[in-house]
């Protein structure tokens, strides 16, 4: 167990270096989780949900508020577009491919909105049980750790702008981790874009959440409004309209990166054998058919409506 705990925080400490990037660090945790037994699985789940919030609002301290407006204005068609149009296709695949209604809700959900969050969030909404949960998170987790490598490396090969590459990989791409993490490979602007456009999105949880419990017919269920996002919206005006943070705001900024990384290196940790062997074919498939749904209409839309 001691060697076990030693490996895990060296690797940590080395995702935490300025020569790892984003996608090295998701690799670094998912090798390990393949290959030795975790000895902090308890305390992971927690720690990452409230590291990838505490990184968001700090890498908020190094954006303008009114290019962030900008670039949210731009996306909220999209977003309502791309939002409706994968659940509906979501609730179809799921009934072609015969996944319970749960599951097939929980992974439609999670690619249309923000990931293995708005899982969490709807989860309660809909009384899914641990392995309907399980499996969405499953789905999607596969599929983020994936695109953290292909969406960057495809973004050159077609040489998007950094505001293309934001805007996509907003919509495309499940977390907001990898979201940030790909967009954060890409580059500054494709940063700013990506995570303002995520989070815009992510608020779409609460209408979700209240058309999911009347479909559903739940009236127990509780919604979770991401407060967080609040945060992020205080840390942009205060880096816009307080020019005398800026000294300040430039170290929370590396902070938030070196926490980005250590987030994604501890979402790597949770990919285990076990996780994937419980996915299932079948969720997989619809959840696999969705995200290339979702990719390619929003990067064609993105090629010719996005400049």
């Amino acid at each position: 167990m001691k060697i076990q705990k030693a490996i895990y925080l060296t690797a940590a400490a080395l995702c935490a270096m300025p020569f790892i990037g984003t996608p090295e660090a998701l690799l670094i945790g998912l090798i390990l989780a393949l290959t030795v037994a975790n000895p902090y699985r308890e305390t992971v789940k927690t720690l990452t949900h409230v590291l990838l919030q505490a990184s968001v609002v700090g890498l908020g301290f190094g954006m303008n508020m009114m290019q962030a407006a900008t670039a949210g204005k731009q996306g909220i068609w999209f977003t309502i577009f791309s939002i409706f149009s994968t659940l509906i296709i979501g609730f179809l695949a799921g009934r072609l491919l015969k996944v319970d209604k749960n599951t097939s809700f929980l992974i439609s959900s999670g690619t249309a909105i923000c990931g293995g969050s708005a899982i969490a969030a709807l989860s309660g909404v809909i009384e899914a049980n641990e392995k309907q949960i399980s499996t969405g998170l499953g789905t999607i987790f596969i599929l983020n750790s994936v695109a953290l490598f292909i969406f960057p490396w495809l973004g050159g090969l077609l040489h998007l702008s950094q505001h293309q590459f934001g805007v996509w990989a907003a919509i495309a791409i499940h977390d907001t981790s990898s979201v940030a993490g790909a967009a954060n490979k890409y580059g500054v602007q494709a940063l700013q874009t990506a995570v303002t456009i995520k989070l815009e999105r992510a608020l779409w949880i609460i209408p979700v959440s209240l058309l999911a419990a009347l479909w559903f017919k739940k009236k127990s269920g509780k919604i979770k409004i991401p407060y967080f996002i609040f945060l992020f919206v205080a840390a942009m005006l205060l880096n816009t309209f307080v020019p005398a943070i800026h000294p300040v705001s430039h170290f929370v900024v590396i902070a938030a990166t070196v926490g980005l990384k250590i987030t994604l290196f501890l979402i790597g940790t949770r990919l285990t054998a076990e996780l994937i062997r419980s996915v299932g074919v079948r969720p997989l498939i619809q959840g696999v058919a969705l995200w290339f749904f979702i990719s390619v209409i929003s990067l064609a839309s993105v090629m010719y409506l996005v400049k």
